[in-house]
């Protein structure tokens, strides 16, 4: 049997993906309105592919309220997702609360397993004030899940990455016969290495993003075209063909913040030079603005009171997530204008006066002076523009990402913008 205690978006993820991999599975969560919704296969977040995966495996897990439920476990991991605040510092507070939960319950030869993300020194620090002998059998396990790809990257992970008091010894059979499930290289490494690899991978990610994001907006300003220097780069060995080249807004959705906030920290404590960090988020705000910046110089220089209509209003698509989203930064620097808003998932709360949420991407556009494509979800790169074109009063379209062709764009007489593109783009 393996348990996994907390069902935020790890642990739902996490329980389904091993009951796939043909795993008997309790998962544990102390809200028990919770537990009764996923037992009735009502997700309470969105992931593509999570339902008809639970659907496949609903008779090799259990969801419980209930820690006692979890004493058949040999391998047991806490997997609540650590909160940020609106500083991006992370409190893994919740962390300690499941353990204290569920321990009494699991028997004496149980394997836990830290799957909750956590800075470095948390999991040696538990290690040494933890009731029992769990000295060899307490590890930490590198997550990597990525929202609106989590179910995917849960079911093929590229490597596992676990965090031991001994790498060299051997894992325990429980334990490596569950992760050998998942046919992939294990990394066994000490406790601070693999809490470190997480936010290593994080900050090297940030790097690709703050080098795409810079040579992106220089092709705008020159003339080049972003999406012709893409292959020159995926063809070099030093940056390969998986390298992240696309560009975005800067870095959002919590996760890359709260690393680079942690490397921050870090580098502050062990007297190393962070200077970079403050570069890469400086960056990030600038990036964020840049379809501010569009709609200031093609609509409302000309316009002094324009209409705003933005599809997208998560922070990417296939999530329902706002956490730090460019788009409601974008309608909060529009807030002296009429916005009219789309998204298919997103969950948002608060009062924003001058802010209406539609229920369609066409609506949106009724008399609008712009539209701002702001979250590329696929749905709407099959809208006909000559619709769009009909219901809009104006007759520009800012989309970072590229998410409508630029060549129907031209041909309904729209004065198209995305990142990397020439100013004056020839779509002819």
């Amino acid at each position: 049997m393996i348990g996994f205690a907390g069902l935020s978006h790890l642990g739902s993820v996490s329980s389904v993906a091993a009951a796939a991999k043909g795993f008997e599975v309790a998962a544990f969560d102390p809200d028990r309105g919770l537990t009764e919704s996923l037992n009735c296969s009502e997700m309470p977040i969105f992931e593509p592919g999570l339902e008809a995966r639970l659907d496949e495996s609903r008779t090799r897990i259990r969801f419980t309220s209930d820690p006692a439920e979890l004493a058949s476990c040999l391998v047991l991991f806490i997997s609540v997702d650590v909160p940020t605040d609106e500083d991006n510092q992370s409190d893994p507070s919740p962390i300690q609360g499941l353990i204290d939960a569920v321990l009494g319950e699991l028997p004496t030869e149980c394997i836990l397993v830290i799957l909750s993300q956590v800075p470095p020194g948390f999991t040696r620090g538990l290690a040494c004030t933890i009731p029992g002998d769990y000295s060899s059998r307490l590890f930490y396990q590198v997550e990597t899940l990525i929202f609106g790809q989590a179910v995917e990257r849960a079911l093929a992970p590229e490597r596992v990455i676990v965090g031991c008091r001994d790498p060299k010894a051997a894992l325990p059979e429980p334990y490596s016969t569950y992760l050998k499930a998942f046919d992939c290289p294990i990394l066994p490494m000490r406790y601070e290495s693999a809490e470190l690899s997480k936010i290593s991978i994080n900050v090297c990610l940030v790097a690709s993003i703050g080098a795409t994001n810079m040579m992106a907006e220089l092709c705008e300003g020159i003339g080049a075209d972003w999406s012709e220097i893409v292959p020159a780069l995926r063809l070099d060995r030093r940056i390969g063909r998986h390298a992240y080249l696309a560009p975005g807004l800067g870095i959002a959705g919590g996760n890359l913040e709260r690393d680079l906030i942690a490397v921050k920290k870090l580098a502050s404590e062990a007297g190393a030079d962070a200077g970079l960090v403050d570069a890469w988020l400086t960056n990030s705000c600038h990036r964020r603005d840049w379809a501010l910046r569009a709609i200031h110089g093609e609509v409302i220089s000309g316009k002094s009171k324009p209409v705003v209509a933005i599809w997208g209003l998560t922070y990417k698509p296939d999530t329902a997530s706002t956490k730090n989203s460019p788009a409601l930064a974008l309608i909060e620097g529009l807030r002296s204008f009429q916005v009219r808003a789309y998204d298919p998932k997103a969950e948002l709360g608060g009062d924003r006066p001058n802010f209406v949420r539609t229920s369609s991407a066409m609506e949106a556009c009724s008399g609008a002076d712009v539209l701002v494509i702001m979250t590329p979800w696929a749905e709407f790169a099959d809208i006909e523009l000559k619709d769009v074109a009909r219901a809009m009063a104006g007759r520009v379209i800012v989309d970072p990402f590229g998410v409508v062709d630029r060549e129907a764009s031209s041909h309904e007489g729209f004065r198209h913008f995305g990142l990397g593109w020439p100013v004056e783009a020839d779509c002819g």
